[in-house]
């Protein structure tokens, strides 16, 4: 059955093949984008896919785009947007520590406060939170980006909790290091405030780290198939060898020294 579903961040990476994707399979996809030139170059793409998208404008953090994307009732919602920034927990400006939370956990519960509680009034609908497998683990120099997507999960957690009873399901994705581009630009995104000379951590290189990233169409077809399914597990995490990874780390946290 076709499904209304508002997705995230869907100029670039899993939210546009998503997006595309489900708009192919029949759904009626409202995506949204950060920038008007990415509204305008993601509803070209749709054109180029041969598929129907209702994309608008939402910068997480602009108010009077939130408002606006509020408007919409959508079936299910997608919280995919999100930044990553580089840097030593250390050493990282806050204002950069800031603005990950804002966009990454406070933008998108501003946007759900607005949207779910017309699921809950009909007793149906469904969240689906973009977190990482760096919301499991942690990743050294992701500190920030790892710590927004451990907030997401304690967020999810407690609204799959909380709106069970309303007949609202809520779930997680959790890719792993997917080829995509995200990585790149946030491994890359410390230099522009990064100062060796001055660094009390100093920076590592990321080179081989995102030598050898996963195709992103693995995580894609996974959310293509979750995201409108009526029966899924709580969390999706892909490639398939990254939940033992994850679940190593969780063991290991219970076992290592400080």
């Amino acid at each position: 059955m076709s499904k209304t579903i508002l997705i995230t961040g869907a100029s670039s990476g899993f939210g546009r093949g998503a997006a595309i994707e489900l708009a192919r399979r029949g759904h009626k996809v409202v995506a949204t984008a950060e920038t008007w030139p990415q509204v305008r170059s993601l509803r070209a793409d749709a054109g180029d896919a041969g598929v129907s998208l209702e994309v608008i404008k939402l910068n997480l953090l602009d108010d009077i785009d939130i408002a606006h994307a509020a408007t919409y009732d959508p079936d299910i919602l997608v919280l995919n947007a999100g930044v990553m920034e580089s840097g030593s927990v250390l050493d990282i400006p806050l204002q950069r520590a800031r603005e990950s939370f804002e966009i990454n956990v406070f933008g998108h519960m501003k946007l759900a406060q607005g949207i779910v509680p017309k699921m809950v009034a009909r007793k149906a609908g469904k969240v689906v939170w973009t977190s990482s497998m760096g919301g499991i683990l942690v990743i050294p120099f992701l500190g920030v980006y790892c710590a927004t997507k451990h907030a997401i999960e304690a967020i999810a957690g407690s609204m799959r909790a909380e709106l069970a009873p309303y007949g609202v399901k809520v779930a997680t994705v959790n890719p792993g290091v997917f080829g995509t581009g995200f990585n790149d630009t946030g491994a890359e995104s410390h230099t522009q405030w990064y100062d060796a000379k001055g660094a009390i951590v100093p920076m590592p290189d990321f080179g081989a780290a995102l030598a050898d990233q996963f195709d992103p169409q693995e995580m894609i077809d996974a959310m293509v198939e979750i995201i409108p399914a009526e029966e899924h597990l709580y969390r999706t995490m892909r490639p398939l060898g990254t939940i033992d990874t994850a679940k190593g780390w969780q063991e290991t946290e219970w076992t290592q020294n400080a």
